[in-house]
C-alpha cells in the first residue's frame, strides 16, 4: 500500500553536513507537557536552532491546541523569515482539530502545516479513522497513537497504519507503565515495515542509545537503538538484539556504515520523534562521530 506521504517529501533537502540517516529527524517538542517551556522562549529558541550548522537534523514544531493561539501570538511577534513547519497535536480531541487547522492555514505567512497527532480511543476503528480524515487537509499527515497495553494494541498499530495514517509509539513517561519492553517495540516495528508504513515516536528517546536510570529504576530506549533496530526490520530481521544494546560505538558504527539508500530507507519508516531538546541529541551525535564537528560544516 502507498504511503500517503513520507519524511523523504515533507522537508525541503537538509543542508550538507546532515547525513540522510539523521536529516529532519528531532521533532521540537518545547511546548509540549511535561515540558513547562513558555511559548515565547520556546519560539525564540526554536528559531535560533534553525540557524545554526545543524538545522537540517530539526524537523516539525509540536503544538498542542491548547497553545496555538499564543504561539501565533509569537510568531507574530518573532517575525519568523519563514513560516514554521508545524505539528498540531490534539490534546483537545477530535472535536477542536477544524477551528485549529483553520486557524494554522489562515496564519500561513507564520506556519506550514505539515501534521497533526491524535490519541486513538480505546477502540481504533475504521469508522473513527475515517471521521479523523474528513477533518484533516489531503496534504497533512495523520499521526494516531494506539493505546499500548491492551491485548489489541498491535491491531490497532495495523489498523491505523492501513488507513493511510502513521502510527505512533510512546518511548517513555512517567511510570514503568509508560515504557513499552523491547519485545513491544520489535512488534511495532515488524508491523511498520510489513505494512508499508511510517511511524513516529513521541516522548523521547531522550538518549541515544538504551540506559537504566538508577533513579528512577526505569530503562530508556536509545535513539540509535531505534534507528538501527529499524534498519534491521527493514531487511526482514529481528530487531531485539539492536534494541538491548548498550554499546553506543557498536551502534553508532552499525549506523554510520548504511548505505546512503538503506538510510532512506530506514527513514521511510522511522520518520521522526519528538524531543524537549534539541541540541542534546545533536551534541551525543557528534561525539559518536555521526555527525561532523561544527567547525567542518559548510
Amino acid at each position: 500500500m502507498p504511503r500517503v506521504s513520507t519524511v523523504l517529501n515533507l522537508h525541503p533537502p537538509g543542508p550538507p553536513g546532515v547525513p540522510p540517516l539523521l536529516a529532519r529527524l528531532v521533532d521540537d517538542a518545547a511546548l509540549v507537557p511535561p515540558s513547562r517551556a513558555c511559548v515565547a522562549e520556546a519560539v525564540k529558541t526554536h528559531l535560533a536552532a534553525r540557524r545554526t550548522p545543524y538545522a537540517g537534523v530539526i524537523g516539525f514544531l509540536l503544538c498542542p491546541i491548547s497553545r496555538l493561539s499564543a504561539l501565533v501570538s509569537a510568531l507574530r511577534r518573532a517575525r519568523p523569515a519563514q513560516p514554521v513547519t508545524l505539528s498540531l497535536v490534539a490534546d483537545t480531541g477530535l472535536g477542536g482539530l477544524p477551528k485549529a487547522i483553520s486557524t494554522a492555514l489562515d496564519n500561513a505567512k507564520l506556519l506550514d502545516l505539515r501534521m497533526i497527532e491524535v490519541p486513538a480511543p480505546a477502540d481504533v476503528d475504521a469508522t473513527w479513522l475515517v471521521q479523523l480524515t474528513e477533518f484533516v487537509p489531503d496534504d497533512v499527515v495523520r499521526v494516531v497513537e494506539p493505546r499500548r497495553g491492551r491485548p489489541e494494541w498491535l491491531q490497532g498499530v495495523r489498523r491505523v497504519a492501513e488507513a493511510g495514517c502513521w502510527p505512533k509509539l510512546r518511548c517513555s513517561g512517567k511510570s514503568v507503565e509508560s515504557f513499552p519492553s523491547v519485545e513491544e517495540v520489535a512488534d511495532f516495528l515488524a508491523i511498520a515495515t510489513c505494512t508499508g508504513a511510517s511511524f513516529k515516536a513521541t516522548a523521547g528517546p531522550h538518549h541515544v542509545v538504551r540506559q537504566h536510570d538508577a533513579s528512577t529504576g526505569l530503562t530508556h530506549h536509545g535513539l540509535l537503538n531505534m534507528l538501527v533496530g529499524t534498519a534491521h526490520a527493514v531487511s526482514g530481521a529481528s530487531a531485539q538484539d539492536a534494541l538491548r544494546c548498550t554499546d553506543a560505538a557498536a551502534l553508532a558504527a552499525e549506523a554510520g556504515a548504511l548505505s546512503e539508500e538503506g538510510s532512506r530507507g530506514v527513514r521511510e519508516v522511522f520518520a521522526c520523534y519528538g524531543s524537549v531538546s534539541l541540541s542534546a541529541p545533536v551534541a551525543d551525535l557528534i561525539r559518536l562521530g555521526l555527525l561532523p564537528n561544527p567547525a567542518s560544516v559548510t
